[in-house]
């Protein structure tokens, strides 16, 4: 796919690709407004015109816009400037667990203090009852503070489509 690194969209300056996905790309952004740097992930070109993708894409910011977790990426908007439709999040720095892993085992400490705090943050999203369906390692951000942060609701589904689903 063609990179929209050095473009800008709408208030978005785009800086580098971050990393790409089945949903579509994410990318470092700065917000030329309010001056910081934010996450933006794109629905790729390919599926502007598939509606089934199109409604996927809003579901995800719809659900996450209905979290609010010291431990689930924050979404800041759902926008679409030029044809372009994009989620605006929290730029969450850090290594993904996939990252980290691959430099080796993580202390007892720290495998207590991830699986704490990502069962505090999948409580909270099943309390909205929402089920994040796509929870490994690339989905969890390991911050420099000791912060956990799931990123990544685009499989997610909402009770009322789990009870629609298998027609309850």
């Amino acid at each position: 796919r063609p990179t929209l690194a050095g473009r800008t969209i709408g208030a978005y300056r785009i800086l580098s690709l971050l990393g790409s996905g089945g949903m579509g790309d994410v990318y470092v952004a700065r917000d030329q407004h309010l001056e910081r740097d934010v996450a933006i992930k794109v629905l790729p070109e390919a599926f502007t015109h598939d509606q089934e993708r199109i409604d996927r894409f809003r579901r995800e910011a719809q659900l996450l816009a209905a979290l609010n977790h010291p431990n689930i990426a924050t979404i800041h908007g759902l926008e679409e400037v030029g044809g372009v439709l994009y989620l605006v999040m929290e730029l969450v720095p850090g290594q993904t667990l996939e990252e980290r892993l691959h430099s080796g085992r993580l202390p007892i400490d720290d495998i207590l203090r991830v699986c704490s705090q990502l069962a505090e943050a999948l409580g909270a999203a099943h309390q909205r009852g929402i089920a994040h369906r796509d929870i490994k390692p690339a989905n969890i951000k390991l911050t420099p503070d000791g912060r956990v942060k799931i990123l990544d609701f685009g499989l997610a589904k909402s009770a009322d489509e789990w009870k629609t689903a298998v027609n309850i």
